[in-house]
Order: structure tokens, then C-alpha cells, then sequence
């Protein structure tokens, strides 16, 4: 009878049969299977998982997902706010600001604020690049004002009032008066 090789039968000649009915190679000492040689030791046989990581699929142009997934973005024109807008939010910066004046006060208060503001586009490839941008929201709490600079920390970030097209906290129960 001729051996099979997983579905099919071993052809005639196949120069590796010898290997394969000797079967799986095992280690240990000559008629005791539950010992264990250095071989053995240096080399334990891979789990599945393991295995199933070698032949794993891999990305052979790395960031090439990425700047196709950067070329669907959709970026937009800056909106220019009305002077009314830059009041509402020239006054609800002061009044974050009169709440954290220091850190202490900051961490006392704990203020909370979600923030509207405009990013240009970063991709020197993209027709956008320089010329348009997109809003992002960002929540968090609000640790610093600074005044000199014209930026807010929010949580680790900073964000420059001149980008921000909207404040959104618990504090102004109108926060739909100021819209992007």
C-alpha cells in the first residue's frame, strides 16, 4: 500500500519519503519519550497561536494605508466668525480663564469644556495642504489660560484661541449660541 500525503497518495519517486515515514521527530532518550533533551529545552515546540503569527500577513509598504486613508480626508475652508461670535467667545474665555487663574484654582474648579477648533491640513501631498482645513472637537479639563500666548490647556493640549470657533461647557447654558 502507498502511503498518502495529507489527501493524496505519495507519488512514485517522491524523493522526501523517506522523511516523511519517519514521522514527526521526537526527543528524549531512547525509549523513554518523557525525557527531554537540550534540543528539546532550547527549542519547545510553538503553540498555535504562535505558528499562526509566522504566516501572519504584513504590511510591506509601511504608512501606505495611512496616506490613502489622509487623501480621503475632507478639509474645508476656515470660517471667519462674525463679531458677535468673537465676543461670546472672547467672554466665555474670560470667564474659564477667571476659574483657573492658578493651578490650584484649576484643580479646585475642575472646569470641563469641549472645544471646537480648526486644523490645517498637514499632508504636503494633499491639494488642502496650506490653503484648508478641518474642525476637530476635543473634551477635557481645562488646566491653564494663557493670556500672552493666546492658547487654553486643555487636559495636555494646548489649542490657540484664534483656532477655536466654539467653547462648550456646563457653564453657559447657551452653548448653541456659538455654532461652527
Amino acid at each position: 500500500m502507498v502511503p498518502a500525503i495529507g489527501y493524496m497518495t505519495m507519488p512514485a519517486g517522491f524523493p522526501y519519503a523517506d522523511v516523511f515515514l519517519r514521522g514527526r521527530p521526537r526527543h528524549g532518550l531512547a525509549g523513554r519519550l518523557q525525557t527531554y533533551d537540550a534540543f528539546y529545552r532550547k527549542h519547545p515546540p510553538m503553540s498555535t497561536v504562535q505558528r499562526a503569527k509566522l504566516f501572519a500577513p504584513f504590511d510591506a509598504l509601511r504608512g501606505f494605508q495611512e496616506a490613502i486613508a489622509g487623501k480621503r480626508a475632507r478639509y474645508e475652508d476656515r470660517r471667519i466668525l462674525t463679531e458677535g461670535e468673537k465676543e461670546e467667545l472672547d467672554r466665555r474665555i474670560g470667564i474659564l480663564h477667571s476659574l483657573t487663574l492658578n493651578s490650584r484654582m484649576a484643580r479646585e474648579n475642575c472646569v470641563s469644556a469641549r472645544i471646537t477648533y480648526y486644523v490645517p491640513c498637514q499632508d504636503p501631498d494633499h491639494d488642502a495642504y496650506k490653503k484648508q482645513g478641518r474642525y476637530e472637537s476635543v473634551t477635557g479639563t481645562v488646566k491653564k489660560i494663557d493670556l500672552v500666548s493666546n492658547a487654553i490647556l486643555l487636559d495636555d493640549q494646548w489649542i490657540h484661541s484664534d483656532d477655536i470657533c466654539q467653547i462648550e461647557s456646563d457653564l453657559f447654558p447657551d452653548s448653541d449660541s456659538t455654532g461652527c
